[in-house]
């Protein structure tokens, strides 16, 4: 052999074996400070800061009216010096689910980093697997800690999160924006306005804490105002009873409205079924979904025809596309949902809707528009009426390290290490 075809086979190996490092690296030991054998990728440090944030006006649901937003964000980082961020955020503490902020920051830093730390960052199936044996429920912490690996993992393997969940079908995806003043003359000058701006030309309207009639004229009178420059729809929040919502429904459904969300309680399935079948617009099915199990029930027993999809209610981005399985299967419409989540949230949520063959409802992912503050270090990109989707590693996102310390609430770090 000559040594031009050596230096050549040298300079091949060497960049083969650069390329392979990332992988081989996964399956290396090394040893911690105790002098235990660890993974190179494995976990070493989970950390849960709770921040608070203004928004730019109040914003009314049924059960609840947000006067700022909180976010707990999530810092996984791995010994091959890899960091995953997450973010698990809901809405008006425990007003709306069964986990709040302070739940979530607890139940992580005590329940779900004992099981995590130590183990292989890279494998996210068997670490969700693990939490999945010894916790039940919590899907919202889950879903922080889900998007945090994919994160990590995203940037180790320089591909953008979508990729990891099976391959995006489109870079931007169209979203709506709740008008939730309350004002129908303020609404509709916000809706003009979001027109003007060309970021919204779906509107979702957050009745049901009001008199029913009242709620209808409102609605009614925005959805005029508007006509066919816009899709109007409106959420229920689980306000009414059938009685009402048979009627209510049938109003809205006549004078123009595309969809009703929740319109009764959560565990009334048979009713929503019964709506279903008699409203002439569609009903959809969101906070009747709490895990994916509860959206094979649904489909199963025909209590709506459109599922919302929120990767906070289903543990994280791989468990929502389980649910959208199902609801392809049985030929459910797909709605991008959301939690009023943070710039991490939303994007997590969007990876996972760009994979989606069809999401006949487009999304709302608007929550980063509703805050006057954020802690990412650019903001995401919303134009033309629709939401665009980084092609970089990752979440495609990084935190603005002194906006963060700002707002956090609690000034001091908590950080659970690996012993």
């Amino acid at each position: 052999m000559s040594l031009h075809t050596l230096k050549v086979s040298s300079q091949t190996n060497s960049i083969l074996a650069a390329r392979k490092k990332p992988y081989e690296n996964r399956f290396k030991n090394f040893k911690n400070l105790t002098g235990i054998a660890m993974r190179a990728t494995a976990i070493e440090s989970i950390e849960t800061i709770i921040v608070d944030l203004p928004t730019i006006r109040p914003h009314k649901l049924a059960m609840h009216t947000m006067q700022n937003q909180t976010l707990v964000i999530i810092r996984v980082r791995c010994a091959d010096g890899f960091e995953g961020l997450g973010e698990s955020t809901t809405i008006g503490g425990l007003a709306y689910g069964n986990e709040s902020p302070e739940s979530i920051k607890t139940n992580i830093d005590r329940h779900f980093a004992p099981l995590l730390l130590g183990q292989d960052a890279s494998n996210i199936n068997a670490a969700m697997l693990r939490l999945e044996r010894s916790i039940r429920g919590n899907t919202f912490a889950k879903s922080g800690i889900e998007t945090a690996l994919l994160d990590a993992q995203g940037k180790r393997l320089g591909l953008p999160v979508s990729e990891l969940l099976g391959g995006r079908v489109r870079d931007a995806l169209p979203v709506a924006w709740t008008l939730a003043s309350g004002d129908t003359a303020k609404d509709i000058a916000e809706a003009e306005q979001m027109l003007d701006l060309r970021r919204h030309r779906i509107f979702k309207l957050k009745i049901g804490a009001g008199e029913v009639n009242h709620d209808l004229a409102h609605v009614i009178a925005i959805k005029k105002a508007l006509g066919d420059r816009a899709s109007v729809r409106v959420d229920v929040n689980q306000a009414w009873d059938e009685a009402v919502a048979l009627r209510a429904c049938r109003i809205l459904g006549s004078n123009g409205i595309d969809l009703i969300e929740q319109p009764i309680s959560r565990n009334n399935r048979a009713g929503m079924a019964r709506l279903n079948l008699m409203s002439p617009a569609p009903i959809m099915a969101d906070e009747s979904i709490e895990c994916v199990e509860d959206a094979f029930n649904l489909a199963r027993e025909g209590a709506a025809s459109v599922f919302a999809l929120k990767i906070a209610k289903n543990g994280g981005p791989r468990a929502v596309l389980r649910t959208a399985a199902i609801a392809e299967a049985a030929g459910i419409g797909l709605y991008g949902g959301t939690m009023l989540e943070g710039g991490l949230g939303t994007m997590a949520s969007a990876h996972a809707f760009i994979t989606l063959n069809k999401l006949a409802w487009d999304t709302e992912l608007f929550g980063p528009l509703l805050l006057t503050e954020d802690v990412l270090g650019e903001p995401l990109i919303y134009r033309d009426f629709e939401l665009h989707v980084p092609q970089t590693p990752g979440l495609g996102l990084n935190l603005d390290e002194e906006r963060l310390a700002f707002f956090r609430r609690d000034k001091s770090s908590t950080v659970v290490h690996q012993v």
